[in-house]
């Protein structure tokens, strides 16, 4: 007689089904137990092996729920043999393997602060080798018709601008109409900070605060969701967790993509 072990588990204690997701090389995934996040160099019979921006490598078993894909809770399972897909960058560009940047051409983008300069480069930064352009940092946009100016911008020299808070009636807006020149765009979004245009469901958290005007933001960003009030910490894991193009703000994407077209026109 054939044993019958019914599920006496309630429904509402059941796990939900996740997806299962083959784990492709450059797959960037998030291990749930230890948030190490990294991309996929190498799956063996039940383990997987990530390697973190920073160059190291960890090995995780292929337990089920055992990663986040983009925010959701995914198993990962080894890949079927078959057509290769096109490995992409971060910024969702077809990877060129093998190719050397290109030597710095003349003409550059500037962003405010290193933070913007460092979510670019986390972006966007292989294309930028490939194209061979630099990005640099203003540390504000006070300045900004002056440095314009001894930049000395030409058709074969041209500079790309992004601003923080490029708003109709603010400062910045006030100071990127003073800059004339056809051979500069300043383009920008419409956030305080950079922070701001990392979608917050890549961070963990449902909206980024309002800040009281006259409070500095970052400062009151830390104070209102808890976390230790050190904004150079507090950027690293804002950092960490910018895979992707998918992880920032349309409003960043554009701009910043119109920057590149601009200084690599033929």
């Amino acid at each position: 007689m054939r044993s019958y072990n019914p599920d006496l588990t309630p429904p509402w204690k059941r796990s939900a089904p996740v997806p299962e997701v083959p784990a492709d090389r450059d797959l960037v995934v998030e291990e749930v137990t230890t948030g190490f996040c990294g991309a996929v160099i190498r799956c063996e019979a039940g383990t997987v092996t990530l390697e973190d921006r920073f160059g190291k490598h960890r090995v995780f078993p292929l337990d089920p729920r055992g990663f986040l894909l983009e925010g959701r809770v995914v198993t990962l399972v080894r890949p079927s043999a078959g057509p290769a897909r096109p490995i992409r960058t971060a910024s969702g560009s077809v990877a060129v393997p093998g190719a050397r940047a290109r030597v710095a051409r003349a003409g550059r983008i500037y962003v405010e602060g290193r933070h913007d300069a460092e979510l670019v480069e986390r972006v966007w930064g292989d294309d930028l080798r490939i194209e061979g352009v630099v990005v640099e940092y203003l540390e504000g946009v006070d300045d900004l018709p002056s440095i314009v100016a001894e930049f000395a911008p030409a058709p074969d020299a041209r500079l790309g601008v992004l601003v923080d808070h490029l708003v109709p009636g603010s400062k910045e807006s006030r100071i990127a109409a003073q800059v004339t020149s056809p051979d500069v765009l300043v383009v920008g979004h419409p956030y305080i900070d950079v922070w701001e245009a990392v979608k917050p469901a890549s961070v963990g958290i449902r909206a980024w605060p309002k800040v009281p005007r006259g409070q500095d933001w970052k400062t009151g960003v830390c104070e209102a969701l808890g976390w230790p009030p050190n904004t150079g910490a507090a950027w690293q894991h804002i950092l960490s967790r910018v895979t992707t193009y998918k992880d920032l703000e349309p409003e960043l994407l554009g701009r910043v993509e119109e920057l590149i077209d601009f200084v690599t026109a033929p």
